[in-house]
């Protein structure tokens, strides 16, 4: 049994999610507060699993309130909160903060409601993540990865990723060099959040990064992150590539998915792709992957140890299509030497 605390002011907040989490047989709400201090002792009381807390709250910020979780009692934390502007920048610090995960809290209460299924799925991934107290981010003593690359429009670096997809894109990216051919990718956010991730990345980079947007050009030295809540899809006119940005039925519950960039991106770049896996619950982007490899594109995936959950790459190995199996800490590298 996976035991939860819920934080957040929001009276009706508290009893919908405790009201939905307990319709799960695998999930116990042992206690609900309206504040930090509140959660704090029963925190010690409950020794809950997981945590769901709200960022905007009396007497102390869900920032400062994670910060002392990950100094003295490090446990997972999914944030649900209402993504804003502003509050997806508060999400995004979350992040760095130790946050497993982020969910976007609807308006009204009934909206509310409805997310039950998707925050329970999000606990049962993040009762198994391994916590630990927080350090300096492995982004920033790490060396770059070496080297130049021989400038080319015609190669395309497709990266799927979900919890824990964050941290892990940081550390990739900040280590990837000026003339890296282009990059796009898909990873599980809300709306709002993406936007606010790629302008902090791009920030932290050598290449530059945005949310995509239609019709942009994937060039080398450029990322595009598809944008939460759409679809992003590659397209190739002549010798130029670009992104397509559209709705449309979710996939394996996500959009943006996985495994539609990956389709796209095996019809319209084939042998001059390069394929990656991170780490994510579900199967989402193994189907894809299998068609890029088909199309004769490199593969990789991320490793068990580096990843806090390994279900996304772990279903990508079961299909046969990974070339390579490789740690988050030498991900840059591989990338850049299948390129």
């Amino acid at each position: 049994m996976i035991k939860v605390l819920v934080v957040d002011d929001s009276a009706i907040v508290r009893k919908i999610f405790t009201e939905q989490l307990s319709q799960a047989k695998d999930i116990e709400v042992v206690g609900t507060a309206p504040d930090p201090f509140v959660a704090r002792d029963m925190i010690l009381q409950h020794k809950p699993d997981v945590i769901t807390l709200d960022i905007e709250m009396p007497r102390m910020d869900g920032i400062t309130f994670l910060k002392k979780i990950m100094a003295g009692h490090p446990l997972p934390v999914i944030i649900v909160s209402s993504l804003t502007p502003k509050g997806s920048a508060m999400a995004l610090e979350a992040m760095d903060c130790g946050a497993v995960e982020v969910l976007a809290k609807p308006g009204g209460s009934f909206s509310v409601g409805e997310m039950g299924g998707q925050l329970a799925e999000k606990i049962r991934a993040a009762s198994k993540v391994r916590v630990l107290k927080r350090a300096p981010s492995v982004g920033g003593p790490m060396a770059t990865a070496k080297g130049a690359i021989t400038q080319t429009t015609n190669k395309v670096i497709a990266i799927g990723s979900s919890t824990g997809g964050t941290e892990a894109l940081r550390d990739i990216l900040t280590r990837l060099p000026a003339d890296t051919p282009g990059i796009v990718i898909a990873q599980h956010m809300p709306a709002n959040f993406t936007k606010a991730f790629a302008d902090r990345m791009n920030g932290l980079c050598r290449i530059n990064i945005k949310e995509g947007e239609e019709n942009d050009s994937v060039l080398p030295g450029t990322c595009l992150i598809a944008p939460g809540n759409f679809h992003m899809l590659l397209r190739r006119s002549g010798a130029r590539y670009y992104v397509e940005i559209k709705t449309g039925p979710m996939v394996h519950h996500q959009r943006p998915a996985v495994d539609v960039l990956f389709k796209s991106v095996a019809k319209y770049a084939g042998a001059n792709a390069v394929g990656c896996i991170l780490t994510g619950m579900g199967s989402d982007g193994a189907e894809g992957l299998r068609i890029m490899k088909q199309a004769g594109a490199k593969t990789l995936a991320q490793d068990e140890a580096s990843c806090v959950v390994f279900g996304m790459p772990k279903e990508a190995i079961k299909t046969g299509c990974v070339d390579k199996v490789v740690s988050l800490r030498n991900m840059p590298q591989a990338i850049l030497d299948m390129v």
